[in-house]
């Protein structure tokens, strides 16, 4: 059963990842969400490089889950601000867009990107 599960997580994720490429103007926003953390990062497909990564761990105070992904979402957009971008694809991966996933990519249209 376990082995199905990981078969339609990769499924979708080629499905996803098939519509999206990230370029230096235009980077891909990924998102990685383990059981305690999420973890952003703005990356360029064409020189295969991360150019902005931000975690939840960065951000301060006891803030749950969701309200830590959207700290980190904004934290992510000053971050690119500051290198130079403004717009940016974003790639929930196999991830439901809600909750902590929603609440990032929220959190960086807060900061300022445009997703």
């Amino acid at each position: 059963m376990k082995n199905k599960t990981l078969i339609k997580r990769s499924v979708r994720q080629k499905r996803t990842r098939s519509r999206i490429f990230g370029v230096p103007e235009k980077p891909r926003a990924s998102v990685f969400r383990s059981h305690q953390y999420l973890e952003l990062q703005l990356i360029d497909d064409t020189a295969g490089k991360t150019m902005v990564r931000v975690s939840t761990k960065e951000t301060e105070g006891a803030y749950s889950k969701t309200e830590s992904a959207q700290k980190a979402g904004e934290l992510l957009a000053k971050r690119a601000k500051e290198a130079g971008i403004n717009e940016v694809v974003f790639d929930r991966r196999h991830y439901k867009y809600h909750g902590r996933v929603k609440a990032a990519a929220e959190g960086m249209r807060a900061g300022g990107l445009k997703l």
